[in-house]
């Protein structure tokens, strides 16, 4: 992928986008800078570039979806991200929400099952000059023992119950956000913050995102 160049009227419209989402309550200076200096257009397939900063998901390979930016924004400041954070996050998809996680954390994991999703992903943190994100094709679902454990979990597919095995891998005081619920109905995004040996929950309210799948796609 060649040098992105700046697109003027792709400027106009996320612009627009910004507005709408603080007219959403979405407020933190930080995660709205990060997706105001992430170019959007950049991570949706070439068919949809003009629909890149309408609030809406967009498909992308292998089925999968890239997520509206108000979910984005609204997932991203519930994890409270800070500079000295390590942020896991599962299911890479197109590699938009790793490229703004890396704006606010100093290091991203991110697990994808799809290795054509994940070659993507990298190719375009490479042409945005982005270097803190580690992307590995792996099950999601099980998280990454071997990096753990992490100040924040992001997981960007639906868990049909509370991922426990995912909120082990927290530190104490570290925040898990996720949809949980059936693949097949609304599910509920839900914030998870670990205390010692209790961990604390949040309804953030109904979304629908692909479901949480087990192991490493063989084809794709």
């Amino acid at each position: 992928m060649p040098p992105v160049e700046p697109d003027p009227d792709a400027r106009i419209r996320l612009a627009s986008l910004i507005l709408r989402l603080r007219e959403l309550g979405i407020s933190n200076r930080r995660v709205l800078a990060a997706i105001e200096t992430v170019p959007r257009e950049v991570f949706v397939p070439e068919e949809y570039r003009d629909e890149a900063y309408l609030d809406r998901a967009l498909p992308i390979a292998c089925g999968q979806t890239i997520s509206a930016p108000s979910v984005v924004a609204m997932m991203t400041a519930a994890l409270e991200p800070e500079e000295r954070h390590h942020a896991l996050e599962i299911g890479t998809g197109s590699g938009y929400q790793a490229a703004i996680l890396a704006k606010l954390c100093r290091r991203v994991t991110t697990l994808e099952r799809y290795r054509t999703l994940l070659e993507g992903a990298e190719t375009r943190w490479a042409a945005l000059g982005i270097t803190n994100i580690a992307g590995i094709v792996a099950d999601g679902s099980k998280g990454w023992p071997a990096g753990a454990p992490f100040d924040r979990i992001l997981v960007t597919a639906a868990a049909a119950v509370a991922p426990a095995k995912l909120v082990a891998q927290l530190v104490d005081g570290g925040i898990l956000v996720a949809p949980v619920g059936p693949a097949d109905g609304v599910q509920r995004l839900t914030l998870f913050r670990k205390e010692g040996t209790k961990v604390e929950t949040r309804d953030l309210g109904a979304v629908r995102f692909v479901p949480l799948l087990e192991g490493v796609a063989r084809n794709l």
